[in-house]
């Protein structure tokens, strides 16, 4: 059973991020940093805030007012159609309610240091994460449904250099800046994190031309 599930997400990642991408990341940073790199697809999903000045989404307090009510107003009855076609089905309509709601992970004081990447984030629709011995970078490579291909040329979108780079946890998968602020990523799936066992000794070591072995 397990095997099959694997086998199948395995094959879900190869339809949703198709190959070449990681290598045109690759090429893009490693020609700016001159430094070995390791190359990991963020999941898709979309964080939550829990950050003074912003909501559960990361918009800022006070904006985007109507387009915030008209949402509230979709969420709502999609919310009640999906609640009626489960209780017609012999579903928990409870269950519902988790197609809304967004795990918290990014933390901070009001204007966190951590938002200057999320903001570049949120519009990115392909995003890698690029790290290598003293930078940090967010890289947008477009959709990677289509072939690597066809796609726009990849672009970093926001990058950090030490001392001014947030610390790394890649045990927590998470980063922390100076002022506390705190994201914690999530990889696209079990592929990635393969990818990424292959650079991490346990707990913290960094093999940044990959594991001798």
């Amino acid at each position: 059973m397990f095997e099959h599930e694997a086998r199948l997400e395995v094959r879900r990642y190869e339809t949703e991020v198709r190959s070449g991408f990681r290598e045109r990341v690759e090429e893009l940073v490693r020609a700016q940093w001159r430094e070995p790199v390791i190359v990991l697809r963020l999941g898709d999903d979309s964080p939550g805030f829990d950050v003074p000045g912003r909501r559960l989404d990361g918009t800022v307090k006070g904006k985007k007012l109507v387009r915030r009510f008209f949402w509230n107003v979709f969420r709502g009855i999609g919310g009640a159609v999906l609640a009626l076609f489960s209780l017609a089905n012999g579903a928990d309509a409870r269950g519902v309610g988790h197609l809304y709601r967004r795990e918290i992970r990014v933390k901070g004081p009001a204007d966190a240091m951590a938002l200057d990447l999320l903001d570049k984030l949120r519009k990115a629709r392909g995003s890698w994460l690029v790290f290598s011995p003293s930078c940090i970078a967010v890289v947008d490579t477009g959709s990677t449904f289509q072939d690597s291909a066809d796609a726009p040329p990849p672009r970093i979108i926001w990058q950090a250099r030490q001392p001014q780079a947030p610390a790394v946890s890649f045990r927590r998968s998470t980063m922390t800046w100076p002022d506390g602020s705190i994201f914690r990523f999530l990889l696209h799936g079990r592929p990635e994190e393969q990818h990424l066992r292959k650079f991490l000794e346990p707990p913290e070591t960094i093999h940044w031309n990959g594991r001798p072995g």
